[in-house]
């Protein structure tokens, strides 16, 4: 269902419950305009058709001592659908590795990963990410710190865009 198949309210839901996640179905209704059970319903519904993936907690990895983040470069050897994939399908299985993105150009893949130290990482980028099959090369870039970490869409820029369309 593409967005502009929903209504302002359901845009409104979402856009809420992205920037808050925990809050009540009634505080959610008064928000956007509704009735709480009408609201329970669209946002049912919003799962339901895939909008809304889930509901997760922001955790700090520093506060949990995970002072490392590393983005890895990855360009494999070969980009054949099988190859890629398997290395999607190994990504999925390291911890450390917490987002896996393919990319169009010189790079295949970039990952975001965490860890508690450097040597923690070190060994997982030679032990594992490096020597796992088909990766022909890794290039790393250390995060000094994040200045943007906003999740989900700018709804902001969708209401404009609809607006102007209409």
């Amino acid at each position: 269902m593409p967005s502009t198949k929903l209504d302002p309210i359901d845009r409104k839901i979402l856009a809420e419950l992205q920037e808050d996640g925990r809050m009540t179905n009634v505080e959610l209704a008064k928000r956007v305009g509704i009735s709480a059970p009408p609201c329970l319903r669209r946002v049912r519904t919003l799962e339901e058709a895939g909008y809304i993936r889930g509901y997760h907690a922001d955790v700090d990895p520093r506060q949990l001592d995970f002072e490392v983040q590393v983005f890895a470069m990855v360009g494999l050897n070969s980009q054949a659908e099988a190859d890629l994939v398997a290395f999607e399908d190994r990504c999925r299985s390291w911890p450390l590795v917490r987002e896996c993105h393919m990319l169009n150009g010189e790079i295949d893949f970039i990952l975001k990963c965490v860890a508690p130290d450097l040597s923690t990482f070190q060994s997982f980028l030679t032990e594992e990410l490096t020597a796992a099959p088909n990766v022909a090369s890794v290039r790393t870039s250390l995060v000094i710190r994040a200045a943007k970490d906003a999740p989900g869409v700018p709804f902001d820029v969708m209401e404009e865009r609809l607006s102007q369309s209409a």
